[in-house]
């Protein structure tokens, strides 16, 4: 009949071909350890049925490095070994600190906090400088990086001297005079002498200074005062020379020109100072990686215009 159907016998019949996909599947291996592991996990549940649904952050487990830490804290602050009271007071302070801690996170209040922060991004330099830590460097690497950075190590110029002071306020005007007519009696004289002590106003701070470099000098007397000293001979008396704070008769007793050590003199300095360039390079390496990663976007060029105008009629105003 035309617009039949007819069946095919030579097809497998609908049980025959679910029965051949099982056994198929029956074979498979990954179905073998899907299923002994699910074996697994349920006898695990059936025996230990307090630890399922358990969260991780719910347990506070202290090891025995953290006594240790705890130990050692304890031992820094300069206090004898601590006893069995002592030690359970430092943990139940930790306990205490990571519950608190834990309850912040859980709140969210470390998000937005500036000191927070500072210091997770300060951990992560620190991390930084773990992770790529200095290698130990070789003799003549640190000679040639040495060369190229003498300056570094420099040893400023120093003098020893004795002065003489001569008070503004009370000599007024003729202050200067006063000190040079002191000079020319002190002429020849050697700089123990009796007679200078005899001629010169009493000074608020030292006499007497030895070794001093010239920022030294500066910092009490000023810079040209410091200047000019640098520029005398020792062995005599000689100025008048002008500071901050009157004017001096001065005796020079010794100068040590400025000079480069050798390498062998400070090359445990020299060793410091390329680790130091190490870890700073490193961190900007990791740092630039990092960056990478990111898209910073900013506000458009007008609003920041304008917020740097609103800054500069603040700083103006009355």
């Amino acid at each position: 009949m035309k617009g039949s159907v007819g069946l095919n016998h030579d097809e497998p019949a609908s049980g025959e071909r679910t029965s051949s996909f099982l056994k198929r599947w029956g074979r498979e291996p990954l179905l073998h350890f899907l299923l002994i592991g699910l074996a697994l996990f349920a006898g695990y549940r059936a025996l230990n049925p307090e630890a399922i649904g358990r969260d991780s952050s719910d347990r506070i487990v202290l090891t025995e490095d953290d006594l240790r830490q705890l130990r050692t804290s304890w031992l820094t602050q300069g206090r004898p070994s601590p006893t069995q009271e002592d030690m359970s007071s430092l943990i139940q302070s930790k306990v205490h600190e990571e519950i608190l801690y834990r309850e912040a996170l859980a709140l969210g209040l470390d998000k937005g906090d500036t000191i927070v922060k500072r210091r997770l991004a300060q951990k992560m330099e620190f991390l930084a400088e773990d992770l790529t830590a200095a290698r130990e460097p070789k003799t003549e690497e640190l000679k040639a990086w040495f060369e190229k950075n003498r300056e570094r190590f420099t040893l400023a110029s120093r003098v020893s001297f004795r002065h003489l002071y001569f008070s503004l306020d009370r000599r007024g005007a003729r202050v200067k005079e006063a000190a040079a007519s002191a000079r020319e009696r002190l002429d020849g004289k050697p700089a123990a002498s009796p007679v200078a002590a005899t001629l010169a106003d009493a000074f608020m701070f030292q006499n007497d200074y030895r070794d001093r470099t010239l920022d030294q000098i500066s910092d009490v007397f000023g810079t040209t005062f410091a200047t000019a000293l640098f520029q005398l001979t020792p062995g005599s008396w000689q100025g008048p020379i002008e500071s901050g704070l009157g004017w001096h008769v001065v005796w020079v007793e010794s100068m040590t020109p400025g000079r480069t050590p050798t390498f062998e003199e400070i090359e445990p300095d020299i060793k410091s100072g390329w680790i130091d360039e190490q870890r700073i390079e490193s961190r900007r390496r990791t740092f630039d990686a990092m960056k990478a990663r990111y898209e910073v976007v900013l506000p458009n060029r007008l609003a920041v215009v304008g917020m740097m105008a609103g800054t500069a009629e603040a700083k103006g105003a009355p």
